[in-house]
This record gives structure tokens, C-alpha cells and sequence, in this order.
């Protein structure tokens, strides 16, 4: 497949689809959303692929969501929020074959969502978890929460969402977001030995199984939805705007006092 954002590979029915952004941190900007969707669509439906890996490149970061350097205004019209995110989510859940997030690094933001809807996550013991949305001005009012509380539980949910701490991969180990924790080294030979098991399997009882898992979550994509509709109204206000323009201003961000003008503006 020729990409440029993307690097994609099938060998032994596994195909990996590599986010092949290292400079940007595997940030999404938005045609990389496009050309996921493309890869996620050809790997799950080609007969030849058993199961879907998704890695980043560069050994630093899964990825770490949006590119903070695309503004909100200059995205792309398709998708609530102007990019595509959500078939993305629904495209991991809603293909037939097992979907394996690899983790080497950073799964921050966006990316520890996708990480989150994979049907499973393997990382290296260098890898770290978390949000960071109510820091920036954003949320995922999904997966990346309805669907993670299922994981983790509320409480440890709310806790990453609220406090948008990171995380160790020993501790998202513990708190059942990730399946192993492998040295950093061993990370590549795990995966494959876990493809390798499911290229054994039967596919239509894979297929099945997943559609079952999902059949008892799906309503989250209804949430998800109105959610987003709801997210897209949200970025239009001062007070979302508040946290990218702190963000790239490299300050703290005064969400209160945002909010505050915006209302005494009414």
C-alpha cells in the first residue's frame, strides 16, 4: 500500500498497520485518519489476513492522538469533529478478525483510546498510559470512556479522565488495560507469537466471539454519537479554544476564566 503516513505489511497473516510518524509522535493529523480507515477496511476483509496488529514507528510513542499543529478550523469536513475518529473506532471493533494494539511507548490521549478499543494491547515495560483532554480542552465521550470504565472499572476510569495522570505499563497492567508487559526487546517476538496462536484458531468462531463481545458494549457507539455532536459545539466555545491556544502558547491554561467571559459575553 503506498501511504504516507502509514506503513502497511502482511506476512503470515498478520497485518500490521504502522502509524509512521516518529517526528510528530505518531500524532494523527488528518490524513492519516484517512489512510487508517483505508488499511483497517483492506486488512479486514482480505481472507488472507487472520489478525490486525497496529504499532507506531520509531520506538517513542503508540501515538499520542490529534496533531496538536492541525487547528480545529482547517480540518477536513467529514466526521463530527471534522475528522473521521469515530469510524476509526468503529472499524477496530466492527471487523471480523482480532485487533492487536503494540505498545512501545507513549499511548496518550487518542491513542491510548485506540489502544483501548483494541481487542487486546501487549506493550513493552517502557510504555506509558494516559489523557490528557480536560487538560487541552477535549474528551472522547465514548469508547475512550464509556467503554474504559468497562476495563478498568468507574472509578479508575474517572480517575484517568479527572486527573489525566499517566501511567506506568506495570500499572496499566494491573488495572487490566493491557493483556502483557514484555521487555522492550521482546515486544516484536511476543506479538508474533500471539498472532501466530490466533492464525490457528477458527476464524468463524473468532469472528463470532468478537461479534458477542461487542453485541454487549455497542450501545456505547450510540453514546458516542451524541457525544461527539455534543464535543463538536464544545470546541466552538472560548473555553475549549482556551487549552489548545495554552497548549501551543506553552502556558497553563485558564479554562475558569475562559468560561467566565464567555458567559458575561452572553
Amino acid at each position: 500500500m503506498d501511504y504516507e503516513d502509514l506503513i502497511y505489511d502482511v506476512t503470515n497473516m498478520v497485518a500490521t498497520i504502522t502509524i509512521n510518524r516518529p517526528e510528530r509522535m505518531n500524532a494523527f493529523r488528518v490524513n492519516t485518519y484517512f489512510e487508517m480507515i483505508d488499511a483497517l477496511t483492506t486488512a479486514g476483509w482480505d481472507e488472507d489476513v487472520a489478525v490486525i496488529v497496529i504499532t507506531g514507528a520509531g520506538g517513542r510513542a503508540f501515538g499520542v492522538g490529534g496533531d496538536s499543529g492541525d487547528k480545529k478550523s482547517g480540518r477536513a469536513t467529514r466526521g463530527t469533529l471534522g475528522v473521521p475518529v469515530e469510524e476509526i473506532h468503529s472499524l477496530i471493533r466492527d471487523t471480523p478478525k482480532p485487533v492487536i494494539a503494540k505498545v512501545n511507548g507513549f499511548a496518550i490521549g487518542g491513542g491510548n483510546v485506540m489502544a483501548t478499543i483494541c481487542d487486546m494491547t501487549i506493550c513493552s515495560d517502557k510504555s506509558v498510559f494516559g489523557q490528557v483532554g480536560p487538560k487541552v480542552g477535549s474528551v472522547d465521550p465514548g469508547f475512550g470512556t464509556a467503554y474504559l470504565s468497562r476495563i478498568v472499572g468507574e472509578k479508575k476510569a474517572r480517575e484517568i479522565w479527572y486527573m489525566c495522570r499517566r501511567y506506568s505499563a506495570q500499572e496499566a497492567l494491573e488495572m487490566g488495560l493491557v493483556n502483557k508487559v514484555v521487555p522492550e526487546a521482546d515486544l516484536d517476538a511476543e506479538v508474533d507469537q500471539w498472532c501466530a496462536e490466533i492464525v490457528e484458531r477458527s476464524p468463524t468462531a473468532i469472528a463470532i466471539a468478537k461479534r458477542s463481545f461487542n453485541a454487549d458494549s455497542e450501545n456505547i457507539k450510540g453514546i458516542a454519537n451524541m457525544g461527539f455532536q455534543t464535543v463538536a459545539h464544545y470546541y466552538a466555545t472560548d473555553e475549549a479554544k482556551e487549552g489548545g491556544n495554552a497548549f501551543r502558547e506553552k502556558r497553563k491554561p485558564d479554562f475558569r476564566g475562559a468560561l467566565k467571559k464567555s458567559k458575561a459575553a452572553k
